[in-house]
């Protein structure tokens, strides 16, 4: 069986590494689930994929289940207590207190406290359950059409069905295996309503605060099972969620519904967010190329970087810059809504992750080399 091993973004995010950890991990996979995160004072300095904000507080998550809350904006920080040890690539709030955080291992966390201590609400091996009950759902729809089928369409409908079965058959196996693909992305709407996405296609939805989940797979435009990297919201309800081979879906539903928008670039991206116009769209990855839609996703443009360098994340200041952060310390700023971008690369060259708008003009980044405030080009404040 062949499977597409691709690096997603940069060091513990790579799914070529955790895709690498074949039948004896499974063990290892299922120990770091039990296993809560070690408290550290090392935590802020180590590897972090994310950070957000949850009122007036900033949770970062990381390498080996560590969370961390700063009521400061950086300043100082303090570890939640964590129930796993694996890698946490994301996190999203849905108020000032209900928080989601999603991992490696298809870990899903919840927190209601802020992020002080968080509790296991889904593994990698229930929501491969879940993907496998939906593909089953299909092949019995597929079945019944056959069934009804005039004899004209009943070869194209075979073939279909024989590519369901293909798949099925693969997530089997890698449920044999254990809980190895991560999920990458989370967002809600509110404590009760939210989407998380990952490896191979994957996107489960909840209704009930992450208390049960349903396989929103089927939903979505992606017979190839590509890498769904990131989900977001964009000023005027939108949502959208981009990922591998330039895939960008659109829902104007609340994610009832999703429509697969024709993409100018067909490599991965990374990352999407708003500029703060309702409607506007700016999604980036691979390379450093970005594209800016007006119109959720019916237009695009591609914008000029020089820079060239893997983009992971964005956010937009209370002021209107832009702000995009990449791998080799890379900081873009705009301040033209997306025209153009100013280009920035930190000393110490390592990769960034996340960033969040601070007091003033300033920044707080996450990244490999843990955290930093900076200036609004991403210069070192300390």
């Amino acid at each position: 069986m062949v499977k597409r091993l691709t690096c997603n973004t940069l060091g513990a995010v790579c799914l070529g590494l955790s895709m690498a950890w074949f039948v004896p991990a499974a063990y290892a996979l299922a120990d770091i689930i039990e296993t809560p995160a070690r408290q550290t004072d090392l935590a802020p300095t180590n590897l972090l994929n994310d950070a957000v904000r949850a009122g007036d507080r900033i949770v970062a998550v990381g390498e080996r289940g560590h969370i961390i809350y700063s009521d400061d904006d950086g300043q100082t920080w303090t570890q939640g207590n964590v129930p796993v040890s694996v890698t946490l690539t994301a996190v999203d709030f849905g108020s000032e207190t209900q928080g989601w955080a999603v991992g490696h291992s298809g870990v899903v966390l919840h927190t209601e406290d802020a992020g002080e201590s968080w509790t296991l609400q889904l593994t990698g091996v229930e929501a491969a359950e879940l993907a496998i009950a939906s593909k089953e759902d299909q092949i019995a729809a597929m079945e019944g059409r056959i069934e009804a089928a005039p004899e004209s369409e009943r070869d194209d409908l075979e073939w279909a069905l024989d590519d369901l079965f293909f798949v099925l058959e693969n997530m089997q196996a890698d449920l044999d295996i254990g809980p190895v693909n991560p999920l990458l992305g989370v967002w809600f709407e509110d404590d009760q309503h939210g989407f998380v996405v990952g490896a191979y296609g994957m996107i489960l939805r909840t209704e009930d605060g992450g208390e049960s989940w349903n396989d929103w797979a089927p939903r979505i435009e992606n017979a190839e099972n590509f890498h769904l990297n990131s989900i977001a919201r964009i000023a005027g309800g939108g949502l959208v969620i981009v990922g591998e081979a330039g895939q960008i879906h659109v829902s104007v539903d609340g994610g009832d519904t999703w429509e697969r928008q024709e993409s100018p670039y067909p490599g991965s991206l990374f990352g999407v967010i708003g500029t703060g116009q309702d409607n506007e769209i700016l999604a980036f990855g691979l390379r450093g190329n970005m594209l800016f839609s007006p119109d959720l996703g019916k237009s695009w443009r591609m914008v000029p970087n020089s820079a060239g360098a893997t983009l992971n994340d964005g956010a937009v200041s209370d002021d209107g810059r832009i702000t995009l952060v990449g791998n080799g310390g890379t900081v873009l700023m705009s301040g033209d809504g997306a025209e153009s971008f100013r280009e920035h690369f930190r000393g110490d060259r390592a990769g960034i992750m996340s960033v969040v708008p601070v007091s003033g003009t300033n920044l707080l980044l996450v990244g490999e080399s843990g955290v930093k405030i900076t200036d609004a080009r991403g210069k070192n404040l300390q």
